[in-house]
């Protein structure tokens, strides 16, 4: 089993344009309400006060998904793993502005958190638009390797689902083989409409936005826990 720490570092920016008064106030006022703890075991009754079923977003970019799937589903507890400070928080203003009161976000390595939560606990995991890591020397880099998907495989409960979206035809070739290799999961695609459109309960990201508006085409891709 390959060892997930083997992409600990965490590559690329940590903060974008300086932040806003308002948005420096955000950070200041409602990030440590909804702050992951920084150190311990986690699980639903620790983040949430309740035995919610969990989901996790990594990467969640602005936070358009995360919040999205929160609002549809309140009975759901939502943890965010982002490492860049202007996307923590735009996901703090979807936070306030939804008055969504089951997301929790974690600021830095999204499997960090994972080894902190119970084994078999979570229901879905999402990994949109990641950064493909083109070269083929930076193909370690990718959360799409054996070593972080073992990690999400022993965090699912059986029949939990793991999705992925990429517009990168490098990174969807990658995650095909990587994926087609393992048999932990199974690919719930059953014709090409299943990977080609987005389910109705996929809210859509400003990146999807921007690769449609460039041309792109956008994989979706559902894979269930064995």
């Amino acid at each position: 089993m390959n060892d997930p720490t083997t992409i600990r570092r965490l590559y690329g920016r940590r903060q974008g344009h300086k932040l806003r008064q308002g948005q420096a106030a955000l950070v200041e006022e409602l990030l440590p309400d909804v702050a992951v703890p920084e150190q311990g075991p986690l699980d639903a009754r620790v983040l949430f006060g309740d035995e919610l079923p969990l989901e996790v977003e990594i990467g969640f970019g602005a936070g358009e998904h995360l919040a999205g799937q929160a609002a549809m589903r309140p009975d759901h507890g939502f943890i965010g793993c982002e490492p860049f400070l202007n996307g923590v928080v735009g996901a703090l203003g979807h936070i306030r502005d939804g008055g969504l009161s089951n997301v929790r976000l974690h600021m830095g390595d999204a499997l960090e958190v994972l080894e902190r939560l119970p084994d078999a606990s979570l229901s879905r995991l999402y990994l949109l638009h990641p950064d493909p890591w083109p070269k083929a020397r930076h193909a370690k880099r990718r959360m799409v390797n054996d070593g972080p998907l073992d990690l999400i495989a022993r965090k699912l409960k059986p029949g939990g689902e793991f999705r992925l979206g990429t517009d990168d035809p490098t990174y969807c070739r990658w995650s095909m083989m990587v994926m087609n290799r393992r048999r932990d999961f199974e690919w719930l695609a059953r014709d090409a409409r299943d990977f080609l459109t987005r389910p109705a309960d996929w809210p859509e990201t400003r990146y999807e936005r921007k690769a449609r508006r460039q041309g792109h085409e956008v994989w979706y891709f559902r894979y269930g826990r064995v």
